[in-house]
């Protein structure tokens, strides 16, 4: 059980990294952002959540918008899986969890 709410937590991290880091370099980058390499590959990596962020929502979201909404769901799931992980580690004992 703990490997599996590990795992879980770990692709959340992974995907709030890629869709900050993705955030920050269309800042940094502007108009020009689809020329950059580095920017394609955090939006590789991001594009399963922002898909799953238009599934979840109505279509009156805007699609400049989807990479928020995907932030903000796995942000939410990277909290819950925590608050999880933290009772699990509680009821099993601490030592068990390192």
């Amino acid at each position: 059980m703990l490997l599996l709410i590990s795992a879980i937590k770990l692709i959340a991290e992974i995907a709030l990294l890629a869709l900050f880091g993705q955030w920050v370099l269309g800042l940094l980058a502007g108009q020009r952002k689809d020329q950059n390499i580095f920017y394609k590959v955090l939006q590789q990596i991001g594009s399963p959540f922002v898909k799953g962020a238009r599934f979840v929502t109505p279509k009156l979201v805007l699609e400049r918008h989807l990479p928020l909404v995907a932030f903000l769901i796995v942000g939410f799931v990277w909290v819950g899986v925590t608050l999880l992980k933290v009772n699990h580690c509680l009821k099993i004992g601490v030592a068990l969890c390192q």
